[in-house]
C-alpha cells in the first residue's frame, strides 16, 4: 500500500466555528463528528480533524491547491467577510494577489489565527 497523509488534528480555540469556517471558505460539506473531533474531508480523502484545546492556540499553516473555479469561489467568500488577505507569507504585501509563479495565492487567518493558503497553479 502508497504512504498517504489520512487525517491530521487542527486544535482550534472553538472546533464548531474553526470548522464551520473551513467549510464555508473552501465550500466543503458540513463538518462530521468523530469521537472530540469535527472531520473536514477534502477531496483527496484527507480530513482536517477539528479538536477544542485550552489555553494557546500553536498555529499552524495549512495550504491548499485548488482550481480557479474554487480559487475564485473561495476568494469571494474571503471578500465578503472583509478578511484580511495577503499576496506573501511575511503579510508584507496586504489587499494583493500573488501572481508570481503564473498561479494565482493568497495567505488569510482562521478564526483561530491559524495561517491559511489557497493556490492555484499557472
Amino acid at each position: 500500500m502508497a504512504i498517504q497523509l489520512n487525517h491530521t488534528i487542527v486544535f482550534s480555540r472553538d472546533k464548531h466555528e474553526s470548522a464551520a469556517f473551513f467549510c464555508e471558505i473552501l465550500g466543503r460539506p458540513a463538518p462530521v463528528p468523530f469521537g472530540p473531533f469535527l472531520a473536514v474531508r477534502m477531496d483527496n480523502d484527507v480530513t482536517l480533524d477539528f479538536m477544542d484545546t485550552q489555553g494557546e492556540v500553536a498555529l499552524q499553516h495549512y495550504a491548499f491547491l485548488v482550481g480557479d473555479a474554487e480559487f475564485d469561489e473561495s476568494f469571494e467568500r474571503i471578500r465578503a467577510r472583509q478578511l484580511t488577505y495577503w499576496a506573501d507569507p511575511y503579510r508584507r504585501r496586504p489587499g494583493e494577489v500573488n501572481t508570481d509563479d503564473g498561479g494565482r495565492r493568497i495567505y488569510f487567518e482562521d478564526p483561530s489565527l491559524h495561517f491559511l493558503e489557497i493556490f492555484t497553479r499557472g
